[in-house]
């Protein structure tokens, strides 16, 4: 039972840093205007979507 749960725990956290790739992804597809919406710079998107996918 011990192995399972690390194994569901290891593709847990596969799937959190898939998704955070994902977004960061996604955030440099918005327009000023959204990004605006959302309260942040053009600049501060790039930094983010440049980050490696296992940093937060």
């Amino acid at each position: 039972m011990i192995i399972i749960e690390m194994f569901r725990r290891i593709l847990q956290r596969l799937r959190e840093l898939q998704q955070r790739q994902r977004s960061r992804r996604e955030l440099v597809t918005l327009d000023r205007y959204a990004l605006k919406d959302i309260g942040i710079s053009r600049a501060d998107a790039l930094l983010e979507a440049n980050k490696p996918f296992w940093r937060s």
